[in-house]
């Protein structure tokens, strides 16, 4: 029953398929369309519904993934959930990277465009190879590279492309939301995970144990993404497709340079410059 609940997106497809092969008008094609999309949606329905996670579980503490200063994106601190329990995304967070106003060295965010270009090449936007680290000593059970860094989806008609692929990719396998990923084991039931990196840029494989800050890999622009950035989850399983979302929190600094604790609200800046040693603790 669980292979066929993690298989409900080739139904949906299949029953769109066949409604827009449809040339006849109501009749068989038509009836196999509509049973198909209302199976593949009945079956979304209940495996999201199983993977709707308890509300009174503590947050577990980890590291930031990264280093710099980031902004944060569609994160739990603003709402539960933050993207949607399906995945296992209830407490997840979306990160993109932005440097001081003051660094010349390094590319700011291109300003938003209406109509064009219609898309941007990864590497115009800061967050586009940063080094991602690990929130914990760990062991990797799961890896794909091979998907590309695709153009930006930040115009008008790149949004609408990106709705469009959306619909596709869900209709298919987690690596074709998540683009290049690695799913971390980092004990008592508690996995990490980490989307949309840079095509070719993972430094571990399946099977390889790393310690807590070591890098991993690179963000990129691969998989259901806007524009380069990390998103980053815990779940309480290897499997995206039947695992449930765990909440999770960090010590951080703010802009103004104070220290915090938890995870920081949406379009907030924040960094992992400490003048303590508190997160390195937790490598121990």
């Amino acid at each position: 029953m669980v292979t066929v609940w993690k298989r409900h997106g080739l139904l949906f497809g299949a029953g769109t398929l066949c409604i827009a092969m449809n040339v006849q008008g109501i009749g068989p094609l038509w009836y196999t369309g509509v049973a198909l999309l209302a199976v593949g949606l009945l079956l979304r329905w209940a495996l999201v519904r199983t993977q709707r996670p308890p509300r009174d579980r503590r947050p577990e503490l980890v590291l930031l993934p990264a280093t710099g200063r980031w902004t944060a994106l569609n994160g739990p601190a603003t709402k539960v959930p933050s993207h949607t329990h399906s995945h296992a995304q209830t407490y997840a967070i979306d990160l993109k990277y932005d440097p001081p106003q003051g660094d010349a060295d390094t590319p700011h965010t291109p300003p938003p465009n209406w109509w064009w270009p219609f898309g941007r090449r990864p590497r115009s936007y800061p967050s586009f190879g940063r080094p991602l680290l690990a929130p914990a000593d760990a062991v990797v059970v799961a890896a794909a590279s091979r998907q590309r860094d695709h153009l930006s989806r930040t115009s008008l008609p790149g949004l609408a492309l990106l709705y469009v692929e959306a619909f596709v990719r869900i209709t298919g396998w987690p690596c074709h939301l998540l683009g290049n990923y690695l799913v971390l084991d980092i004990g008592d039931s508690r996995y990490a995970v980490y989307a949309h990196l840079r095509r070719g840029s993972l430094r571990v494989g399946v099977g390889d144990r790393v310690t807590a800050g070591q890098e991993l890999a690179e963000c990129g622009n691969s998989g259901n993404s806007s524009e380069p950035h990390l998103h980053f989850q815990l779940m309480d399983g290897p499997d995206v497709m039947t695992a449930r979302g765990v909440p999770f929190e960090w010590h951080y600094c703010d802009d103004e340079g104070n220290e915090r604790h938890g995870v920081p609200e949406d379009f907030t800046h924040f960094s992992s410059d400490f003048s303590t040693d508190g997160p390195v603790a937790l490598r121990d």
